[in-house]
């Protein structure tokens, strides 16, 4: 809803790759917006690859073991798991980045999401 959510991740994750760090880029296969289902983009027009998942279990079983830095966008697309797999990937040592809103256009909540990251972040953003 171009508030830079999905910039901000593709930021982050070029940081991830400057420095060298092993990455996986998730996003909702529901998501097929600019560059297709099988890429992030931006309203800006950058776009980096990324793996289609339809729901959290499916994205917890295609990390590798030697990932450092799991990225996901569109995250409001996707199952309530997705709190507890950002929680167990971040409780194995794995950076974890979330893009996506949690209230709709009305600004009523669009997921009941519960997550701990949202608590230990302070914020949804």
């Amino acid at each position: 809803m171009f508030s830079g959510k999905s910039e901000e991740l593709i930021r982050r994750v070029r940081r991830a790759l400057i420095a060298r760090r092993r990455i996986q880029l998730f996003k909702s296969h529901l998501d097929d917006r600019y560059g297709g289902q099988f890429q992030i983009s931006s309203h800006d027009g950058r776009q980096i690859d990324a793996e289609p998942v339809s729901n959290s279990v499916q994205l917890a079983e295609r990390v590798r073991p030697e990932t450092q830095v799991v990225a996901i966008d569109e995250a409001q697309f996707l199952d309530d798991g997705i709190c507890e797999v950002t929680d167990a990937l971040a409780d194995r040592g794995m950076r974890v980045i979330v893009a996506g809103t949690d209230m709709d256009f009305r600004g009523d909540p669009s997921v009941p999401w519960d997550c701990s990251w949202r608590a230990r972040s302070g914020s949804t953003s």
